[in-house]
């Protein structure tokens, strides 16, 4: 579906951005009021949309911001800001982020206030979860986790053949996406878990994408993505999830296309 390539990060920012909870986000980093001298780690970086909306989100703090991205992609990294702002200093280190958080590997996480991620949580494993959780508590990191996606697509005009690949989806939404076998739907429900048994406090929120007309590529995308991930699974079916995704297809020609995206956002902090 080409979630890691450079454009599509491009493409889904401004929704990306339109759909987080603010609320949240001001939460976790009241929590961190009194750090003198903020040290973020967002893994999965890409480009660095996440470090842009975060950034946006301190405009007028003055502290010191020293911003780890961490990714296994050297060419996404290349295009992640290198000065945000005054008060602003950026590393970037490429990792392979699959075996990030192995028992032997240096803990990304160490000396960290805050470790965050977007869109990630669903394509990792729960193994790789578990680990992630335990050197966020070691470090006594707080986390802000965004967009992960919880299943729920919702199409309007509606047409035969939603459901079923919406649940096509689901199913690919599970597959190993290198982490091992991905959580899909159920990450925030698991990464809710996770957190609290090592005794954070979490708090939850919806950002779902709520898609218009005025977005036409990115609804394209994510139909095109939709039919070769239900077809992938089921392809005996070929021929119909094609003849589904050229009537979707029409409606966003037409401008008659609206799409909501499920997504979940999770914070935690330690008392």
């Amino acid at each position: 579906m080409g979630e890691f390539s450079a454009d599509w990060l491009a493409l889904r920012e401004p929704s990306d951005a339109r759909a987080r909870s603010a609320a949240l986000t001001a939460a976790v980093l009241d929590r961190l009021a009194g750090v003198t001298e903020l040290r973020i780690l967002d893994l999965a970086a890409g480009t660095g949309a996440n470090v842009r909306y975060l950034a946006g989100c301190l405009t007028g703090d003055r502290r010191s911001r020293y911003w780890l991205l961490a990714d296994n992609d050297a060419a996404l990294l290349a295009r992640a800001p290198m000065h945000i702002g005054p008060y602003d200093r950026v590393e970037t280190r490429l990792v392979d982020l699959a075996g990030a958080f192995d028992p032997a590997a240096d803990n990304l996480c160490d000396g960290r206030d805050l470790v965050t991620a977007s869109a990630l949580l669903d394509l990792v494993s729960e193994r790789w979860l578990q680990a992630l959780a335990r050197r966020c508590r070691d470090a006594r990191a707080a986390v802000l986790f965004a967009l992960t996606y919880d299943g729920g697509v919702r199409c309007s005009p509606e047409e035969s053949d939603d459901e079923t690949v919406r649940e096509l989806v689901n199913r690919h939404q599970r597959i190993d996406k290198g982490f091992g076998p991905a959580l899909g739907p159920e990450a925030s429900e698991l990464a809710s878990s996770a957190f609290a048994a090592l005794g954070y406090e979490v708090q939850r929120a919806r950002s779902d994408w709520r898609l218009a007309a005025d977005v036409p590529e990115l609804q394209s995308r994510l139909i095109d993505g939709w039919a070769e991930a239900a077809e992938t699974i089921a392809p005996e079916r070929a021929a119909r999830f094609r003849d589904w995704r050229a009537r979707r297809l029409a409606h966003v020609a037409a401008g008659q296309s609206r799409l909501t995206v499920g997504h979940e956002e999770l914070a935690a902090w330690l008392a």
